[in-house]
């Protein structure tokens, strides 16, 4: 049995985990540990990260793509996927962004519903981390509902001309190919499109969002499209209409299940060993009752949260799982893990607020997460609508 003190190691769940799966966890771990965590905090306080150094990093790693098959993936299961994001983002939610929007939106796109030829150009690279991605869907007014994109793509002969902008795009200033989402200007296919577009095609630029209090170790972008112009090979053939970018953040969605308990992890790891050495009138902190409590609770809802992610990388595994099934592990699991670092925080007093400790950092970061991919209240109405058959999102 795993420590009794590990929080996860009382729920045991490393007995549910296939020995395979869990080598991968503990490597990404060692290597998050090892290579990655010294640096997080100067990144964060910088607002600045070596993106470009850590995508090859993480390429050399594995992790990039690394539950796709081919084209220089690692072809995992879904469930070690989940335990690599789940270790990514116990350093942090930026790290952990960094592989989902490579992986899980950008790559996972070109190999869901690209041609054959731009999975030979773009995969094996992205894998390696060669070449960055990012997935442009996002609009400035248009978030939770991207049916109201304003980005257009216009037929000029054989090429295709887009223009509109696109808003909190992870990896866009550093990225070496954008999958941008687009209306088709034509009355005969009032359709979204996915385009596949090289960031160097003129045009094309990505203004990095520096003014930001989360997920600082991260670059976030605008993209602005002005007359870009693509050949017909640039669009996505299997993909028409907003299933296509839908089934993407799907995707990513299923990474953030496993990602914000890593993020809840750490805090609450951390709340553990610093109450166990600070003392308070004459005693260690852990020695309260009220500190005790508060453990005990946040460890019940990490092991609840946990096993939720299990059974859902199980279900994806064997290819069962439901878009409604990732709302309920995002909703849960996220409102679970951002609970976790605030309560964490008061553990710690003035310290938890320091970047000496990972806690703020963390809190800070799921603030975003809670927001992106969707946010509590559009997971609530999926949710809503496979219990009542009633879509009330208008």
């Amino acid at each position: 049995m795993a420590n009794p003190r590990t929080p996860l190691g009382l729920f045991g769940t490393d007995d549910l985990i296939d020995p395979d799966d869990l080598a991968i966890r503990d490597t990404v771990r060692k290597h998050v540990d090892e290579k990655i965590r010294p640096h997080l905090a100067d990144w964060y306080e910088s607002g600045e990260i070596p993106a470009r150094d850590l995508a090859r990093e993480l390429g050399t790693l594995g992790v990039l793509g690394m539950h796709l098959e081919g084209y220089g993936c690692a072809g995992t299961t879904a469930t070690a996927y989940g335990l690599a994001c789940m270790e990514l983002e116990a350093g942090d939610s930026g790290l952990r962004s960094l592989v989902s929007v490579q992986g899980s939106l950008a790559m996972f796109a070109i190999w869901k519903h690209g041609s054959e030829e731009q999975k030979q150009e773009w995969l094996p690279r992205m894998a390696a981390g060669d070449a960055i991605g990012c997935f442009g869907l996002t609009e400035p007014d248009f978030g939770s509902n991207p049916a109201g994109m304003r980005t257009r793509a216009v037929r000029d002969g054989d090429d295709w001309v887009l223009d509109g902008a696109k808003m909190w795009i992870t990896n866009g200033s550093v990225a070496d190919v954008a999958v941008v989402w687009a209306r088709v200007d034509d009355p005969a296919d009032d359709k979204v499109r996915g385009f596949v577009v090289p960031t160097d095609t003129p045009g094309f630029s990505a203004p990095v969002i520096k003014k930001k209090m989360s997920l600082r170790a991260s670059v976030t972008s605008e993209l602005v499209l002005e007359g870009v112009r693509l050949p017909s090979s640039a669009v996505l053939p299997e993909a028409t209409g907003l299933s296509g970018p839908l089934s993407c953040l799907n995707e990513a969605r299923y990474g953030i299940v496993f990602g914000a308990l890593g993020a809840a992890r750490d805090c609450l790891e951390t709340a553990i060993a610093y109450t166990r050495e600070r003392e308070i009138f004459d005693k260690p902190l852990a020695g309260y009752q009220l500190t005790q409590a508060k453990l005990a609770d946040m460890t019940l809802e990490l092991g609840k949260g946990m096993l939720l992610a299990l059974h859902l990388g199980k279900l994806k595994d064997a290819g069962t799982l439901a878009p409604e099934q990732v709302s309920l592990g995002k909703l849960n699991n996220v409102r679970e893990a951002i609970a976790i670092a605030r309560e964490c925080r008061t553990l710690l007093g003035a310290a938890g607020i320091t970047l000496e400790y990972p806690i703020m950092r963390h809190a800070n970061n799921l603030e975003s997460v809670l927001t992106y991919e969707g946010t509590s209240e559009v997971h609530q109405l999926v949710i809503g609508q496979a219990l009542t058959g009633e879509s009330a999102f208008r």
